[in-house]
C-alpha cells in the first residue's frame, strides 16, 4: 500500500446551473513533503466544513483502483490525481477492505479511518457527471475520511502501514450502504454505533434509524410511520377555546366511523381553509397541543396581525363547523429514554412541547422534566394553568418562566420566575442539566440563541431538537447566499400545470415543466429546501407530501416513506400540497 499523490485545493467559485457555488473539490497534485495537521493537509482547505471538514474529516482518501474502474465505466481517459476531490490518492486501501477504526501510519503521521465520503452534488460538478453522487454509493466506491491522531510530514511514494484494526470489522463500503441503501439490519446499526472512531454525525444518523425502527416517540405514531390517511379529510370542530389573548385551541373529531389515531407528541396537522367562497384554498400547519386521545385532536393557533388563515379560524370558526385536515405529521417528537427532558419555548412555540408534556404526564414519567418558557406577561401566557397542573403530576418536574414585559398585577415567583427576555444564560443560572434531551420551539432567533448556548455548554447536537414555524430553515450546502427574500412566485410567466401548494411558506404556484424538478421550483421561489446529492441518494430533500401524486424522473436508491417525497427527482402528477 502506497501514497501515490498528495492533492490540495482552496475554495473557488464555479458556475453551476446558472448559480454560483463555492467549493474546494478541485484538488491539484503537489510535489515534495507536506505537513498534515489536525484539520487538513498543508495548503488545503474546505469550503463547507459542516459537511466535509473538521477533525474527523481532515483528510479524504481515494484509491487508484477506483480510478481505473471509473475510467472504464464512464469511458474516460482524462483523469488526473485529485479528480475525486481526494487529498490522498492511494494504491490499495479498497473500500470493501478498509474498516472504520483502522489505523495507518504514513511518514511521520498517524491516521484513523472515521467515515465514508458524504455523498454530495459537488463531486458531480468536478466530474462533469451529475449522476456521480448516486454512482459512488450504488457501486460501493465512496472513498473515506481520516482523522489525524499524530500530526506529521508525509510525501508521495511513502508506504502506508496498517498499525491497528478497528473494532466490529465493518468496512467503509458496509457502513456507507448502512446509511444510504435499503435492507439495513438493526444488528448492523448497533454494531456501527459500537465503533468509537465513527464520526458523531454518522452515529446520530444511525441512532435516528434505530429510533424509527423501534417506534420513535412516547406513544402514538412514530415519525417514520405512514400518515394515518392520505390527503385531507373533513373533521368536525368540537370546541374553540381561548388559551391567551392571542391564542385559541381547536378540538377536532371525525365525522364518520373511520378511526383517527392520535398523533405523536410534537407533531402537527395540516389544515386547509377557504376564507372567501371565490378565493383559492390555503393550507397552514398547526401543532398538536393536547393529550394523545383517539378520535380527538387539539391544535392551537395564534392570531397573526395579517394572517388570513389564523384570522378566519379566530373570527369565523365555530363548534360544529367542518375543516379539511391532513393526518398528523412531523419528526419533532419527544423520544423515550432515561435522560432528563428539557422543553424550551417562547410564545406560541409552547404548542408542540405542550403535547410532549401531556405525554410525559400520562405515562407518569420518572425522568427529570424541565418546563422553560418565555412570554410577555400573564395575559399572553398560553397554557399557564394547564402546564402547572401537568408539572405538579410529575415527580421530578422543574419550571422556569420568564416574562419580558410583566403587567403590574403579574406575581413574581407565582406567575413567573424571572423578569426579562429568556436567554441561554438563564439555563446555567438555574442549573438546567446539560446531559438532557432538549426540545426547542419558538421564533427563529430565539431558537438559534438557545441552540448556540447549549452547544457552548457541550451538549451534543443530536440531543437538541427544534421545530420551526413558517418556512423551514435549511442548510444550502456551498451555495452563495443572497439577501433573504420571502417566498414568491417564480420569475417569468405563470405555469399552466398542477397547482403546487407550499403550505409552510403560504405560497401556491402553477407548475411549469421548465423547472425540471420540484426542488428547482422551490429554489426559484426562494423557498428554503435542503439538498445534498440531487440524485435521490442522501434524502436531504425529503419533504412531507400532504396530498397529491408525483412522478419520479429516476428511481432513488431508497424510496422515501409513505407520505414523503424526494424533491430532487420528482415532478407533480396532480395538484400537490407540500410540507415546505
Amino acid at each position: 500500500m502506497r501514497l501515490i499523490s498528495i492533492n490540495v485545493g482552496t475554495p473557488r467559485e464555479v458556475e453551476w446551473r446558472g448559480r454560483r457555488v463555492t467549493s474546494a473539490i478541485f484538488k491539484e497534485p503537489v510535489e515534495g513533503p507536506r505537513f498534515v495537521g489536525c484539520i487538513n493537509v498543508e495548503g488545503d482547505d474546505q469550503a463547507d466544513r459542516l459537511a466535509h471538514g473538521g477533525e474527523h474529516r481532515a483528510v479524504f482518501v481515494y484509491q487508484l483502483e477506483s480510478y481505473r474502474y471509473w475510467e472504464q465505466q464512464l469511458g474516460r481517459d482524462d483523469f488526473t490525481y485529485g479528480q475525486f476531490g481526494e487529498n490522498f490518492t492511494v494504491e490499495g486501501l479498497a473500500d470493501d477492505e478498509v474498516c472504520v477504526g483502522d489505523r495507518y501510519r504514513v511518514g511521520d503521521a498517524l491516521f484513523e479511518v472515521t467515515q465514508p465520503r458524504v455523498t454530495c452534488y459537488r463531486v458531480g460538478i468536478r466530474m462533469q457527471e451529475p449522476r456521480m453522487p448516486s454512482l459512488l454509493v450504488s457501486r460501493r466506491r465512496p472513498g473515506f475520511y481520516l482523522r489525524v491522531l499524530q500530526m506529521g510530514v508525509v510525501e508521495a511514494g511513502q508506504e502506508i502501514v496498517k498499525v491497528a484494526s478497528g473494532p466490529e470489522r465493518m468496512t467503509v463500503a458496509e457502513v456507507d450502504a448502512l446509511l444510504y441503501l435499503p435492507q439495513r439490519a438493526r444488528r448492523d446499526l448497533e454494531r456501527a454505533l459500537r465503533i468509537p472512531a465513527l464520526s458523531e454525525g454518522w452515529k446520530g444518523s444511525f441512532r435516528e434509524l434505530l429510533e424509527r425502527g423501534g417506534g420513535a416517540g412516547t406513544g402514538g405514531r412514530g415519525a417514520d410511520a405512514p400518515p394515518a390517511w392520505p390527503g385531507f379529510r373533513a373533521l368536525r370542530v368540537r370546541s374553540v377555546e381561548p388559551e391567551s389573548a392571542e391564542v385559541i385551541s381547536i378540538s377536532l373529531e371525525p365525522t364518520d366511523s373511520d378511526p383517527a389515531p392520535p398523533g405523536a407528541p410534537g407533531q402537527f396537522l395540516t389544515v386547509r381553509v377557504r376564507p372567501e367562497p371565490e378565493t383559492p384554498t390555503i393550507t397552514r400547519n398547526y401543532s398538536l397541543s393536547g393529550p394523545q386521545i383517539a378520535d380527538n385532536y387539539r391544535i392551537s393557533v395564534k392570531r397573526e396581525s395579517h394572517g388570513v388563515a389564523s384570522g378566519f379560524l379566530h373570527s369565523v370558526l365555530r363548534a360544529g363547523d367542518l375543516l379539511d385536515v391532513g393526518a398528523p405529521r412531523g419528526t419533532f417528537i419527544v423520544q423515550s429514554g432515561e435522560r432528563p427532558v428539557v422543553l424550551i419555548s417562547a410564545g406560541v412555540g409552547a404548542t408542540p412541547v405542550m403535547a410532549m408534556l401531556h405525554a410525559l404526564a400520562a405515562e407518569r414519567s420518572e425522568r427529570e422534566v424541565w418546563w422553560v418558557h418565555g412570554a410577555r406577561n400573564r395575559a399572553e401566557h398560553s397554557f399557564r394553568d394547564e402546564s402547572a397542573r401537568l408539572l405538579d403530576s410529575l415527580p421530578q418536574a422543574r419550571r422556569l418562566i420568564a416574562y419580558s414585559a410583566p403587567n403590574a398585577d403579574d406575581r413574581a415567583r407565582v406567575d413567573f420566575d424571572l423578569r426579562g427576555r429568556l436567554s441561554g444564560a438563564h439555563l446555567d443560572d438555574v442549573r438546567v442539566p446539560a446531559d438532557a434531551d432538549f426540545y426547542i420551539c419558538g421564533p427563529a432567533g430565539f431558537m438559534e440563541e438557545m441552540a448556540a448556548a447549549l452547544a457552548s455548554r457541550g451538549v451534543a447536537p443530536e440531543r437538541v431538537r427544534t421545530e420551526v414555524f413558517g418556512p423551514k430553515d435549511v442548510y444550502l450546502s456551498g451555495l452563495f447566499s443572497h439577501e433573504s427574500r420571502p417566498p414568491h412566485p417564480p420569475a417569468g410567466p405563470p405555469g399552466s400545470g398542477p397547482l403546487i401548494q407550499f403550505s409552510r411558506s403560504n405560497l401556491s404556484v402553477r407548475w411549469d415543466p421548465s423547472f425540471g424538478t420540484l426542488l428547482d421550483l422551490a429554489e426559484a421561489c426562494d423557498i428554503p429546501a435542503g439538498f445534498g446529492c440531487r440524485t435521490g441518494v442522501c434524502h436531504a430533500c425529503d419533504t412531507g407530501l400532504v396530498s397529491g401524486e408525483v412522478d419520479y424522473q429516476f428511481d432513488p436508491l431508497e424510496p422515501p416513506p409513505d407520505g414523503q417525497v424526494l424533491l430532487c427527482c420528482t415532478q407533480p402528477q396532480t395538484d400537490l400540497a407540500l410540507d415546505l
